[in-house]
């Protein structure tokens, strides 16, 4: 047998005022509307609830029994529904967002300075973490969105077009390559590289790549961020293959993003969500503004890198 919430909530409020015409004035319901719930109530139980006579409304035996148990079932009721309306708010109050590091580092602040202005109560929870991981918080709900390096779809996410930015070698400023116009991933032969984690968008696309070109390269070392290579290569450890934007963030002077060709290799940032699940508003109203700021700012920085 289903619960019958609304009988429950009928028998209770009858018990409560002796009187199927209070209880119904209190429930704001007729008194046929509330006969016929406790008519339903005591069919599905098989047991007769209320003795009723032409001046008194009494409990039986059964309704005398049955009294505490109804009470507990609806508290149990209205806690479940608090807790989820609480769970509600909390979750209207927090956004959850995942963005890539070198964004979160050079764009987010500002975003959110905008953000706060417009909604000074949310509370944001970033996570600043490589391509990869970002997928995987957006599917599993963990993060209303995210914004990432994408070179494939996914069919469980959306991605939202953002900006471009084409792999370079970013190279120590005072070295000869440095000078070059652009390099082949074939000069990339025997030079020092710096390697960065399989986690990154990035890292796929220089090892298919180069082995597809069956290019023998010499690894120097591996790092977990692109920012961590590129300050490697600051100090003259080596090169690395990264993005222009991440040289064109670079906070330092000594590394010069020099154009790789032979292919030239393209990756595309993208807002990413999860298919058919729509945004908070808060979330849609920071997705706007992240969007709005990133795409004038990255295609910037990948035009002038």
């Amino acid at each position: 047998m289903r619960v019958d919430f609304l009988g429950l909530e009928a028998f209770l409020s009858i018990a409560e005022r002796g009187s199927f015409q209070r209880a119904a004035a209190h429930l704001g319901l007729s008194q046929t509307a509330i006969s016929h719930r406790m008519r339903k109530l005591e069919d599905g139980l098989g047991l007769k609830l209320f003795a009723r006579t032409t001046r008194d409304v009494t409990l039986t035996r059964a309704g005398i029994d049955f009294l505490p148990k109804a009470r507990k079932a609806v508290d149990v009721l209205d806690q479940s529904v608090d807790d989820l309306r609480q769970q509600g708010a909390k979750r209207r109050e927090r956004l959850d967002i995942a963005c890539i590091p070198i964004l979160a580092v050079n764009y987010l602040p500002p975003i959110l300075g905008r953000f706060h202005k417009m909604l000074p109560g949310a509370q944001v929870r970033i996570f600043e973490t490589p391509s990869a991981a970002i997928a995987e918080l957006v599917q599993s709900g963990e993060a209303e969105f995210g914004v990432s390096v994408f070179q494939t779809n996914r069919w469980d996410l959306d991605v939202e077009a953002i900006s471009s930015a084409s792999l370079v070698l970013a190279c120590p400023a005072k070295h000869p390559l440095a000078r070059k116009k652009s390099v082949t991933w074939a000069d990339l032969h025997g030079v020092p590289l710096i390697r960065v984690s399989q986690k990154t968008a990035i890292r796929p696309l220089i090892d298919e790549t180069l082995g597809g070109a069956r290019i023998d390269v010499t690894w120097q070392y591996e790092v977990q961020h692109v920012e961590t290579a590129v300050n490697l290569v600051e100090v003259g450890l080596g090169f690395a293959i990264v993005l222009s934007i991440d040289v064109a963030l670079h906070r330092g002077k000594g590394v010069v993003a020099v154009p790789l060709r032979g292919p030239k290799l393209t990756c595309t940032y993208g807002l990413v969500t999860r298919r058919g699940m729509p945004l908070s508003p808060p979330a849609a109203i920071l997705r706007d503004l992240l969007v709005e700021e990133l795409k004038a700012k990255t295609a910037m920085h990948a035009e002038n890198a």
